[in-house]
């Protein structure tokens, strides 16, 4: 009996070292392709990522992460509930075992395991989840989160987030959605980026992707660009090669068939190569886009107007909101459609009669909103305004006004549902819910608008306008308008964007616009600042919305240099920008051929890939400004220049810069406004007059010695042989006259 006890025990201890043995990973699964090396052990810890070519391990080794994790909200099983608290748990795989191209994946405590597709192809390893399996005698599996792979990337030079790519000079580690639905994040931790792949079932459960990607930098793209092909994705590689992808746009909001020929002389002047309509050119509100009385035959007017603006040489952009519609629009008003998104939902607790302007409701109000323009309810058909509410008991809403937005009141019985209205934080729209078919019957809509009227590149305007899930829905509503438009947009821009985005906006946003007094400031602050974080994700940013300022008492207006330095930060970063088009504030402003002309040499630049790498980063110096002239030679040439000013003892009226070239100190100034005279205390000997370089114009009036009187109009240079200093000196004390 002894013998045999101690028999069972050396067998007892061998088991449990074997399994020990087992539980740290001897034994290994490795999925591969001709440029990736994946280890998992059996135990469910990711070991390593080879990147074949270099033989590089991508893993910050030895961290011991799961490769598989499933989340539920609190446990379901009634062992776990009983035993843990009632809380979000996290089960970390603790099994993996391969079956062909599967994986079975198992998870501590809970009894089910996943089922995981493997998609081993040349240029990537796709994972999909399959199903859940319950175990013997388990009822079905409740997951509410899976991460479908999570790896501890090593730290390399960039990280680009919207993409979820790690990469440096050589290598690109990247973990990006096959499908609209895998939730893609990321968490730094020291030394390393976790970069995770996930599926959330309030989004969808089964057949959830990813694709992992390990490539040489410079042919990240191109495996991309094969993922897209093979899970039929938007193009969104095949958009960023295209020739026009750094083009600007003229962009208008009041183009119609009267005027759209004055329109393509201004964008034209400014050599754009594009023009984007905002659709408040032709309809009167988002949703069912009613048409404007400047459109009176409809889609023929927008089909002539998009025609006309083709002739011209330019291509054509449609830039909607999309995923929600204005107050005014049949889906708000007279009867609100059912579709609409309400934010929160409450109870009525006592009946309601048609002309009671107390509401009250079984649940606390607290925290509702208490922004004008967005405190409205909806209850049935009808809408009703609240000015405040209680938030204890018996809770109300108080001041309420029935039947606001046209809708008409109603008395409504005791339990009755109800909720807040989702009204945008741009208190003129209405959110759509995201989760029925209101979204695809605009999408519809949309799709029809852009190929009848011939338009091919659009911008998602309020794409942050949608309810949760934000990093799906923000996505979703986009892939319901895009899917549908035919052709596929050269390129597209949006207001906001995630994950899977990246495959439709292949250009990132614009900013609002800024006034000329901070435009510099808010260019280097904003765009300049999102630039270098666009470019990690293999994107540009259009620098724009400019705006366009007619110099008055309370603004200097737009001039030349402000444009000059936008457009030439943007360039820096191959960036294109846009500016919001005014036919009158065109005409008034004194100085809009000079405005035109100085956008016209920066497209030229951009559209012949004129500047070089060095200049690129010379441009990127935020605090050095720059000019683009015309040399002699009739070429571009690219110098520094810096401001005076203080120029004419504080007068705001006239702008002067000064700059060096070929060993010569030139100036280059101009007035704001209109066309007058300044006066500096300079000898006419040492003065040359310009209209451009090599171009010189005598000095007619004014010649006094010690001084000199020039025009002030337009934009004028002057070469000198004085100091800078000297320069300087003397538009500092210039005298301005009529």
């Amino acid at each position: 009996m002894k013998k045999l006890l101690i028999f069972l025990t050396i067998t007892a201890h061998i088991f449990l070292l074997a399994c020990n043995n087992n539980r740290s990973g001897t034994e290994e699964i490795v999925i591969e392709n001709e440029m990736t090396r994946l280890v998992i052990t059996n135990d469910g810890i990711v070991k390593s990522l080879i990147h074949k070519a270099t033989n590089e391990e991508c893993l910050e080794v030895g961290q011991k992460l799961p490769a598989f994790t499933v989340t539920q909200y609190h446990p379901y099983k009634n062992e776990i509930k009983l035993a843990y608290p009632f809380r979000e748990t996290e089960f970390e795989a603790d099994s993996v075992r391969r079956k062909g191209d599967k994986l079975i994946v198992g998870f501590e405590l809970v009894d089910f395991e996943a089922v995981i597709d493997l998609n081993v192809k040349a240029q990537y390893i796709g994972l999909s989840i399959e199903r859940f399996v319950s175990g013997e005698g388990a009822t079905s599996p409740k997951v509410d989160e899976m991460c479908l792979l999570q790896l501890p990337v090593r730290k390399r030079e960039q990280f680009g987030s919207w993409l979820n790519v790690m990469r440096g000079d050589e290598t690109a580690i990247n973990l990006l959605a096959t499908d609209p639905y895998a939730k893609i994040d990321s968490e730094e931790r020291q030394g390393f980026r976790i970069l995770k792949a996930g599926m959330v079932s309030e989004v969808k459960q089964e057949s959830v992707g990813a694709a992992l990607i390990t490539a040489p930098t410079n042919k990240l793209l191109d495996q991309i660009a094969r993922v897209e092909e093979d899970y039929n994705l938007p193009g969104g590689v095949k958009n960023r090669r295209d020739k026009m992808y750094n083009s600007s746009y003229y962009w208008s909001g009041n183009v119609h068939t009267g005027n759209v020929d004055e329109h393509i002389r201004y964008a034209r002047k400014a050599g754009f190569r594009t023009f984007m309509v905002y659709y408040t050119a032709f309809s009167e509100s988002p949703g069912n886009f009613p048409w404007r009385e400047t459109y009176p035959n409809g889609l023929e007017d927008l089909e002539k107007v998009v025609g006309r603006i083709k002739e011209a040489g330019m291509i054509p952009g449609l830039h909607f909101h999309y995923n929600k519609a204005g107050k005014s629009d049949p889906y708000v008003t007279p009867e609100p459609d059912p579709r609409l998104n309400l934010r929160r939902h409450f109870t009525l607790a006592s009946p309601l009669g048609r002309e009671d302007t107390t509401i009250f409701t079984e649940e606390n109000p607290e925290g509702t909103t208490t922004q004008d323009g967005r405190r409205i309810l909806r209850i049935g058909n009808e809408l009703i305004s609240y000015s405040g509410y209680t938030t204890t008991r018996p809770y109300k809403f108080t001041g309420c006004t029935r039947g606001v937005l046209n809708t008409t009141p109603e008395a409504h019985p005791l339990t009755h549902r109800f909720g807040l209205l989702d009204v945008d934080s741009w208190p003129k729209f209405v959110r759509f819910n995201q989760n029925t078919s209101i979204q695809d019957e605009v999408a519809q809509r949309l799709a029809e608008l852009y190929k009848k009227a011939g338009f091919q590149f659009v911008y998602f305007d309020g794409a942050e306008d949608v309810h949760p899930p934000y990093w799906f829905n923000c996505s979703r509503a986009q892939w319901k308008v895009y899917k549908r438009l035919d052709p596929e947009p050269l390129f597209a821009e949006g207001a906001a964007k995630s994950h899977f985005s990246w495959h439709m906006l292949s250009r990132g946003n614009a900013f609002d616009t800024f006034r000329p007094e901070v435009i510099k400031e808010m260019t280097r602050k904003h765009p300049a600042a999102e630039a270098p974080m666009m470019k990690k994700n293999f994107t540009g940013l259009n620098f724009g919305w400019l705006g366009y300022w007619v110099p008055g008492e309370g603004t200097v207006g737009t001039q030349p240099d402000m444009l000059e330095y936008v457009t030439s930060r943007a360039a820096a970063w191959d960036c294109p920008i846009s500016i919001q088009a005014g036919l009158e504030k065109f005409k008034k402003h004194p100085r809009t051929a000079d405005n035109m002309e100085v956008l016209r040499r920066w497209e030229e630049v951009r559209k012949n890939d004129w500047l070089t790498e060095e200049q690129k980063e010379e441009l990127r110096n935020l605090d050095q400004e720059h000019i683009l002239l015309i040399n002699e030679q009739d070429a571009f040439e690219l110098v520094p220049y810096d401001r005076i000013r203080n120029l004419a003892n504080g007068s705001r009226e006239v702008r002067a810069f000064t700059f060096r070239r070929n060993g010569d100190l030139y100036a280059v100034y101009w007035h704001i406004s209109g066309n007058k005279k300044i006066r500096l205390p300079l000898s006419p000997e040492n003065i040359t007059l310009l209209e451009g370089m090599g171009q010189e114009i005598s000095i007619t009036d004014g010649k006094k010695g010690a001084s000199v009187t020039l025009p002030a109009g337009k934009r004028r240079f002057i070469k000198t042989s004085e100091t800078k200093r000297e320069l300087v000196a003397a538009f500092e004390k210039a005298e301005i006259v009529p």
